[in-house]
């Protein structure tokens, strides 16, 4: 026997469940940026406390470089900690950790594409990128991680705003960042090591 109450009960829809699909996606994107931005301004202003992490070896070099490639354009301290933990550890384990940590911290960048596209569209750097990301697609993504530039962060953006599947950008940018960052560790090898 069916309760009467329950056969015609309705379920109650969710606040943004009767938003246009439109208006949902802004509100993705909306806070996108704003989780970007956010945590951009949390590294810049905790700066300097990022450096001691690297005292805590390989968890600490990822949890360095996964804060400072979470950064929009401004520069964090992964670079000199990883160049200097390279003297006391593994370069190449050094370079594997500190690149996954990087490829990480990269989402905001890839995030900010998704939520603000109309914001970087009329840049010329977008236009040109987008070409390169268009019939590249992974390959561009490796080859601005592998190579130290601001640039990466745009390219994030603009992989973000493209489509790009997640997981092919976190490995692209995986595998390029770990190869940058085992030669910067192991330069700080040769010249801090014993």
């Amino acid at each position: 026997m069916q309760d009467s109450e329950s056969s015609t009960a309705r379920p109650v829809p969710l606040p943004f469940a009767r938003l246009a699909p439109r208006t949902r996606q802004l509100i993705g994107r909306i806070l996108a940026v704003l989780m970007a931005i956010g945590i951009t301004l949390g590294i810049i202003l905790l700066r300097g406390h990022i450096r001691q992490f690297a005292i805590y070896g390989y968890p600490g070099v990822f949890l360095v470089s996964l804060l400072g490639n979470a950064t929009l354009i401004v520069p964090a301290p992964s670079f000199a900690i990883v160049f200097a933990v390279g003297g006391a550890l593994n370069p190449l384990i050094v370079g594997i950790v500190a690149g996954l940590g990087a490829a990480l911290g990269e989402l905001t960048g890839y995030l900010a594409g998704i939520g603000g596209r109309t914001v970087i569209e009329d840049r010329a750097l977008y236009r040109r990128f987008e070409s390169w990301l268009r019939k590249g697609g992974i390959l561009v993504v490796f080859l601005l991680a592998l190579i130290p530039n601001p640039a990466f962060d745009v390219g994030g953006m603009l992989a973000g705003a493209l489509k790009m599947r997640v997981w092919y950008f976190l490995l692209a940018a995986w595998a390029g960042k770990s190869i940058r960052f085992g030669l910067l560790a192991l330069t700080g090898q040769l010249l801090l090591g014993p």
